[in-house]
């Protein structure tokens, strides 16, 4: 009878751990990102000020491919976030799109206070774009790029997309998504400081490069339905 209570037992501890095992991988599958194929450091130098990481192959891997890029100026961290946080979560899209992470490291200030970014990081991040973004775009076949920022609302408009090259591609497809995003404008300010370091040298060597900016002291759930516009708007976009 003993040797029975002993079975009785173990099969009691087998069952219960199995039962562990499969809400645990239920409860990981459900954590992690969907359609994304791989995540890779590409600039890890303890000589620089950050970091610099890709996500690669969200979407259609036969579509065109299009290059989000976060983090060049890192007190707009949780416009950064909403993007990575919402883009692979879209089921059927119809093209293929990285994420390059910028992750500055030093001189960063607060992350995603909104106030006005006079921090060496603003440089730091910029710099990184310029040296390790900036040519894996070039040579990596894009058809488009997005560089995302946030404002403190200094401008004529809140949400808007724009290109610092007035004329070309990128121009049309930001004026393309503008129009189909009901909350998106088309706005080009005099002037940007990051534009040297990504979106005007991508411009002229031949990959079109928009802006998108977004208010920084807009509710999560309104930035979230302002980045799920410019994320199917993109994805709409005629190549």
């Amino acid at each position: 009878m003993k040797k029975e209570y002993i079975l009785i037992a173990i099969l009691i501890v087998v069952i219960i751990a199995f039962s562990i095992l499969i809400v645990n991988v239920g409860q990981t599958s459900q954590d992690e990102p969907k359609n994304i194929s791989s995540r890779e450091i590409i600039a890890n130098n303890s000589d620089e000020p950050g970091t610099v990481e890709v996500i690669r192959n969200i979407g259609n891997p036969n579509g065109k491919r299009i290059a989000y890029v976060i983090g060049v100026h890192p007190l707009e961290n949780q416009t950064h976030q909403t993007l990575l946080k919402l883009l692979p979560t879209f089921s059927n899209l119809n093209n293929s799109y990285d994420i390059y992470i910028i992750n500055v490291t030093q001189g960063v200030g607060h992350y995603g206070d909104g106030s006005s970014d006079n921090s060496p990081g603003r440089q730091n991040g910029q710099n990184l774009a310029y040296r390790y973004v900036y040519p894996a775009i070039v040579n990596g076949s894009y058809d488009l790029a997005v560089d995302i920022h946030s404002n403190v609302g200094a401008y004529e408009y809140k949400t808007f997309v724009f290109s610092p090259i007035k004329e070309g591609m990128a121009s049309q497809y930001a004026m393309e998504v503008s129009k189909n995003s009901p909350d998106i404008s088309y706005y080009s300010p005099s002037s940007t400081t990051s534009g040297p370091y990504l979106t005007i040298p991508l411009n002229e060597n031949g990959i079109p490069a928009f802006y998108y900016e977004e208010y920084s002291f807009y509710p999560q759930d309104v930035k979230d339905a302002h980045m799920n516009e410019l994320i199917s708007a993109v994805d709409r976009l005629s190549f």
